[in-house]
């Protein structure tokens, strides 16, 4: 099964549930898919969507997962990363209008460069990274809060 997280903010995210729809009726994908879209309206056949999933009903579709795609907000990934989940994360574009600044593109890199995950720069990049997700082992979470949270603090200073 497949999870979709595109956190909670007020903006739309269409542009990645488009081209996971199009990834499934491509037969790319034959996974099930469940969507928590939050504030993004978006009809599929392909996709299971729910607006906001529960807490306890959250955590165990993220234990069932085989695959986590998601955002690039730090709590989406780091819930995923914390139960060692290979976890490809899209970051939202403030060009698209999805987010106010481009700061989950930083945060996306981080944690791809740290080897927890499978960080792309756009969703034209998801068919080689679900292709790819199989061979991918994620690196084991270290939490270290103080480091990361100032890694992303400054990354986020350094566009305003």
């Amino acid at each position: 099964m497949i999870l979709v997280l595109l956190g909670t903010q007020n903006n739309s995210f269409h542009r990645l549930l488009e081209e996971i729809d199009r990834l499934k009726n491509n037969n790319i994908i034959h996974d099930k898919i469940i969507v928590q879209a939050g504030h993004t309206k978006y009809k599929s056949t392909g996709m299971e969507i729910i607006d906001l999933i529960p807490k306890e009903k959250l955590e165990k579709y993220v234990d069932e997962a085989d695959i986590i795609i998601t955002h690039g907000g730090v709590g989406s990934i780091i819930s995923a990363i914390k139960k060692n989940k290979k976890v490809i994360a899209v970051p939202r574009c403030h060009k698209y209008g999805e987010h106010v600044n481009d700061h989950q593109r930083q945060i996306v890199q981080v944690f791809n460069e740290k080897g927890y995950i499978v960080g792309i720069d756009g969703v034209e990049e998801l068919e080689n990274a679900i292709k790819s997700i199989e061979e991918f082992t994620p690196a084991k979470y270290q939490q270290n809060n103080e480091k990361m949270l100032k890694t992303i603090s400054d990354f986020i200073d350094s566009l305003c």
